[in-house]
């Protein structure tokens, strides 16, 4: 059975070369980020999750929301092992999959079949299993010929079809994203969201970290809101 559970975690990291911030920029970062403070010899440290607790567990499909810098990206990419907690505990039972910076791992001199490759074991697929999904990501992309080339040749848009085909392959227990549907022509942005939709629905559970409305009403069943760091409602859809 697939669940998360975060209990008082915080995540804190300092930010060096601080006193060179000016006022106006050092008031921006406090009305849109986590909590600043000031520690040892004069580090600031920015608290960028604040003593947060909740748990998710199978059937959930949680929409994280909140402004800029509330702590969203911060959380997903703790949950995902990126981060780590400063303080507290995080428990994750089932197999995590990561949809974030789309083109992350990328190699630009691999050709399109190489990099499926290469992208879909590093999100945990063993070798045979990726050279298998290679059909059905060649289909979804629809790139043509472009597929045998090397990445560096593609548009922005092409790098998007290929990276979000592969990334939305992989089936797993717990789905992790962070808004990526900004990209794409009309076309490809409808097809993306029926595929995702389907991804969602075969996943145990399912967390988003979006600005959409849309997307939430689209996806998910419960939403997380977050300022500056801290989980401030959470509110069943």
């Amino acid at each position: 059975m697939s669940f998360i559970k975060v209990r008082n975690a915080t995540v804190e990291y300092p930010i060096y070369h601080a006193n060179s911030m000016s006022l106006r920029n050092r008031l921006v970062s406090v009305g849109t980020g986590g909590a600043i403070s000031r520690g040892v010899k004069n580090v600031v440290t920015v608290k960028a999750l604040d003593d947060v607790s909740f748990e998710i567990n199978e059937g959930d499909r949680v929409g994280l929301v909140g402004h800029n810098g509330a702590g969203k990206s911060t959380l997903l990419r703790t949950l995902a092992g990126i981060y780590s907690p400063t303080s507290g505990e995080i428990e994750i039972e089932g197999r995590v999959s990561t949809i974030f910076e789309l083109a992350a791992g990328m190699d630009n001199e691999l050709t399109g079949y190489e990099n499926i490759v290469r992208l879909a074991m590093l999100a945990g697929a063993r070798k045979s299993e990726a050279k298998n999904l290679i059909p059905e990501i060649e289909a979804f992309a629809d790139i043509g010929e472009f597929m045998a080339m090397p990445v560096h040749s593609y548009s922005a848009g092409m790098l998007t079809r290929l990276a979000f085909s592969v990334a939305v392959a992989i089936r797993p227990e717990i789905l992790l994203i962070d808004e990526v549907l900004g990209a794409g022509d009309p076309e490809f942005q409808k097809r993306a969201k029926q595929r995702l939709k389907s991804v969602v629905e075969s996943a145990s559970i399912f967390v988003l970290a979006t600005h959409s409305k849309e997307m939430i009403t689209l996806y998910c069943n419960r939403a997380l809101r977050f300022e500056h760091g801290r989980l401030v409602q959470d509110e069943r859809l």
